[in-house]
C-alpha cells in the first residue's frame, strides 16, 4: 500500500511492499526468514521518526512476544515461536536499532554503512524499527507475519498507539528510556523463543518477567493512545483471545499435534488466514 499525502501524524499508512523486497525474496527464503509485517505510520518529520525510534525500542520484546507466528522451519518445530525473528539477525544491520543522540547521528551512522559496505543504500536497512529515507513516516517491521485479520488489527491499533505515545512523550520534552542494547537484544532473543509463555526480559530493568506481564505493562501504557483512537476495547478483547488460544505459533503447534502433519498446519494457515 502506498501513503495518502494528507495522513495525519500517527496514522497507520499501511504493510509495505515493493521492489526491493522483491529482489530479497530468494535470499529470505535461504536464509529461513519467513515474512514480516512492516506497518508505516505518518509522523511528519524525520526529526520526529528518528526521536519515536528512540522511544519505541524498549517496547519490541512484548511485540515480538504476542505477534510470534513462525515455529517451523523446512517441515520441522524449530523451538521458537518466533523463528524469523532469529533467523533476520543474520543481515548485517538488523535487529533493535542503536540509540540515536540526533537525526544527524542517524544519517552519519548510515553513511558509514553504506561506505563500509555493510548496505547497498538506505533501502537494505532492516532494523526493527527504521525511519523512511524520503517519506516523513517510521517503519515498525519487527512482527512475524499476521495469522488472522484479527490478529493484523491488534498489532496495527498497538503500534499506532504506541507511535502517538512517543509524539506526546517528545512534544512533552521527555527522555526517552535507553536500555543497555545488549539487554535489549537478550530481551527481543528470550521473546522470539518463548512467545507468550513463560518469562522474558524487561529491558530497561534486566529483571526476568514473565512475557504476559511485558505485554501488560505496554498495553496499560499506550491506553489513553488506544482510547483516543477508539482501539482500547477492541485491543482488549483481542489481548484476551490470545490469553485464551495463543499466540499463532501456539496455534500452528496445536495443528501440527492432531496427527503430527505439517500438512494440518498449512491447512489450518489457510483456513485462519482467509475464514470462510
Amino acid at each position: 500500500m502506498t501513503s495518502a499525502p494528507d495522513a495525519a501524524a500517527g496514522q497507520i499508512l499501511g504493510a509495505t511492499a515493493g521492489a526491493r523486497s522483491a529482489r530479497h525474496v530468494v535470499a529470505r527464503r535461504q536464509a529461513g526468514c519467513g515474512s514480516s509485517s512492516p506497518l508505516v505510520v505518518r509522523v511528519r518529520l524525520h526529526a520526529n521518526a528518528v526521536h519515536v525510534s528512540n522511544h519505541l525500542r524498549p517496547w519490541l520484546p512484548p511485540l515480538i512476544a504476542f505477534s510470534a507466528n513462525s515455529p517451523f522451519r523446512e517441515g520441522q518445530d524449530t523451538g521458537y515461536a518466533s523463528w524469523r525473528t532469529t533467523t533476520w539477525g543474520r543481515w548485517p544491520v538488523a535487529g533493535p536499532p542503536p540509540y540515536f543522540e540526533s537525526p544527524a547521528h542517524f544519517d552519519d551512522l548510515v553513511e558509514t554503512l553504506i561506505d563500509a559496505e555493510a548496505l547497498i543504500d538506505r533501502g537494505g536497512l532492516y532494523w526493527d524499527i527504521r525511519p523512511s529515507h524520503h517519506l516523513p513516516t517510521i517503519e515498525v517491521r519487527v512482527a512475524d507475519a499476521a495469522l488472522t485479520p484479527d490478529d493484523t488489527l491488534m498489532l496495527a491499533a498497538v503500534v499506532r498507539a504506541l507511535t502517538a505515545t512517543a509524539l506526546q512523550c517528545i512534544r512533552a520534552g521527555e527522555p526517552a528510556p535507553r536500555p543497555a542494547p545488549e539487554v535489549l537484544r537478550a530481551a527481543c532473543w528470550r521473546a522470539a523463543r518463548n512467545g507468550l509463555a513463560g518469562t522474558g526480559i524487561d529491558p530497561l530493568t534486566g529483571h526476568l518477567i514473565t512475557q504476559t506481564t511485558l505485554v501488560e505493562k505496554l498495553l496499560h501504557t499506550i491506553a489513553p493512545a488506544l482510547r483516543q483512537h477508539d482501539d482500547l476495547d477492541h485491543t482488549r478483547e483481542q489481548w484476551q483471545r490470545l490469553r485464551t488460544e495463543g499466540t499463532g505459533a501456539d496455534r500452528q503447534r496445536a495443528a501440527y499435534r492432531q496427527r503430527s502433519s505439517t500438512h494440518d498446519v498449512v491447512d489450518y494457515l489457510i483456513s485462519a488466514t482467509c475464514p470462510q
